[in-house]
Order: structure tokens, then sequence, then C-alpha cells
């Protein structure tokens, strides 16, 4: 199944989390291999929204908040590069909005 096309990304997900450095579980390194950086936040939103959203997504398990998925794909960054990553969503039960919820690499 796809998930909806305007599903929310919120761009505090991609600046304040994704693409900031952080002691624990940092993405934002593994982000940079392919040229993500803060100053690109309105790209890597983009490029999840056009390169990884328009892709099959799998249910994962329903919670008590939603239905969550996630979505496994390459990302091709500003310098070209492609990136192996998996991508979480959630559904909520209570707005029926599908959210962006994170990523990760995708070994």
């Amino acid at each position: 199944m796809r998930l909806p096309a305007d599903s929310i990304i919120a761009s505090g997900k991609i600046t304040q989390y994704l693409l900031r450095r952080r002691p624990e579980n940092d993405k934002s390194a593994f982000l940079a291999l392919a040229g993500y950086r803060e100053a690109t936040a309105d790209r890597l939103l983009a490029d999840i929204r056009e390169q990884i959203l328009t892709l099959e997504a799998e249910h994962i398990e329903e919670t008590e908040y939603g239905t969550k998925y996630r979505i496994r794909g390459e990302l091709v960054g500003p310098n070209g590069r492609a990136l192996r990553i998996l991508t979480i969503w959630m559904t909520e039960s209570a707005t029926k909005q599908t959210k962006f919820i994170t990523l990760f690499p995708d070994r």
C-alpha cells in the first residue's frame, strides 16, 4: 500500500532532530554523507516526500495511538550519493492523519 501523498512531515522533525548533531542516536552524520545539512533542511523534507513517500509501505503494528508503517528505499541527496534508509510513519487513530516519525540507515 502507499501512504497518502499529503502525509505530514514536520519541519521541526527535520531541523531539530534529523539534521541536528546529537550525542546519542545521531542521524545528522549519516545524512551528511549525501550532502544534507541544516541549511538544506527543505531539500531533505522534499526528498523524503518525493523519493520515499511514493514507495510501498509495510504495516508494522497497531498501537494505542495508531497504525505504524515502514518504508524502505534509497534517498539520493544533494551531492548525488544514495543512502539506503528505513522510515517510520504513523496514521493516528484520533486524527486519521499520517505523520512521518523518523528514519534510520537501512543495512
